[in-house]
């Protein structure tokens, strides 16, 4: 359950590591763009105390993501911004929540917002 702090700070929503896919019986898997940000997180231990985190499970609905930015927004990872906050980086608005789902836009925002460096290109 996402908590009203998650509104008060930018909320990053990612996916468990170590999920089953119906499709593909028998196997693990992980998201990479989830890694990324959690490798993100882990070089920048103070960027993750500025955020909330919410690593949720894979199988949808994905109830966290559906609070926060409605059912059609389940996509992981994904950046919710603080109430009234908005960035050039934004990919949506839901209830007059802004939010980013491109894990570059994600990336661009944090070195903008939170002053990370930029990914190298």
């Amino acid at each position: 359950m996402v908590r009203r702090e998650a509104m008060e700070r930018d909320t990053l929503l990612l996916l468990e590591p170590g999920f089953s896919d119906p499709a593909y019986p028998g196997k693990l898997f992980y998201c990479w763009h989830c890694a990324l940000l959690e490798g993100v997180l882990a070089s920048f231990p103070g960027l993750a105390q500025q955020l909330v985190v919410h690593r949720i499970a894979w199988p949808r609905p994905r109830r966290a993501a559906v609070e926060l930015v409605g059912a059609e927004n389940q996509s992981l990872p994904l950046l919710v911004l603080a109430d009234g906050r908005t960035s050039p980086h934004q990919t949506g608005v839901h209830a007059g929540r802004a939010f980013i789902a491109s894990k570059d836009a994600i990336l661009a925002y944090l070195s903008g917002r939170y002053g990370i460096p930029l990914p190298h290109p």
